[in-house]
């Protein structure tokens, strides 16, 4: 994946894993938004940890399924570069306004551009305390030829869809969640959503009812 990144504030081009504060966003094989979070550390440690299931809750409850992620975008705040609680208190107090804005505008605007009106994010993020506008972003993909062949057959994601979706609901029942958390169950939902989409998408694509066998008629043990 191509990585650089032209810095809008300062036009130097730098290796988009490096940047400290942002958001980004995840996207299946089928181009669809799946997650949305923020950092305020270098983005490919966040993203890192996230692809690879390390302190990650959403990996953990079962939430996000790294092997369905194809695409990543990224929307840097360069601007904030450096700015940390310990050093600079007022500005990082703005920075994490900003960004708490900036994920709220992305979390709403990819929603809006899903087909089911919907991603796995377990929590929605707080109303923000101002209005920013989208900034310059940058988009790739990060998987290779090789694991796009395997992963994104569609038979694979089914399976893994599938999967998913087992280990979510066994998770619920086992923490005995009812009304009061409903974050589980709407991703429980979308995703169920996501695999009768899915299965929709091969059962015709292979030629639907024209494929299903015909079983042969039962004499109840009566020879002719």
């Amino acid at each position: 994946m191509r990585s650089d990144f032209v810095d809008p504030v300062t036009g130097l081009t730098n290796k988009i894993g490096s940047f400290t504060w942002g958001v980004y966003a995840f996207f299946d094989y089928d181009g669809e938004p799946i997650y949305v979070g923020q950092t305020k550390e270098s983005v490919s440690g966040r993203v890192g940890r996230h692809l690879t299931g390390q302190r990650t809750d959403a990996v953990a409850k079962s939430v996000l399924d790294p092997l369905e992620v194809k695409d990543i975008q990224i929307w840097p705040l360069p601007q904030f570069k450096g700015v940390t609680a310990k050093k600079k208190p007022l500005e990082h107090k703005i920075a994490t306004q900003h960004l708490n804005a900036l994920e709220y505008l992305i979390h709403q605007k990819l929603i809006a551009e899903s087909r089911f009106n919907a991603i796995l994010n377990e929590k929605d993020p707080p109303v923000p305390k101002m209005v920013v506008t989208e900034p310059a972003s940058f988009k790739g993909r990060i998987v290779s030829n090789a694991v796009i062949e395997i992963r994104g057959h569609p038979d694979f994601r089914i399976s893994r869809r599938a999967m998913v979706i087992a280990r979510l609901s066994q998770g619920i029942a086992e923490r005995k969640i009812d009304g009061g958390e409903g974050g589980l169950r709407r991703v429980l939902l979308t995703q169920a959503k996501r695999l009768q989409w899915l299965a929709d998408q091969r059962y015709f694509a292979l030629g639907g009812d024209k494929t299903v066998p015909v079983g042969q008629e039962e004499n109840n043990g009566i020879e002719e």
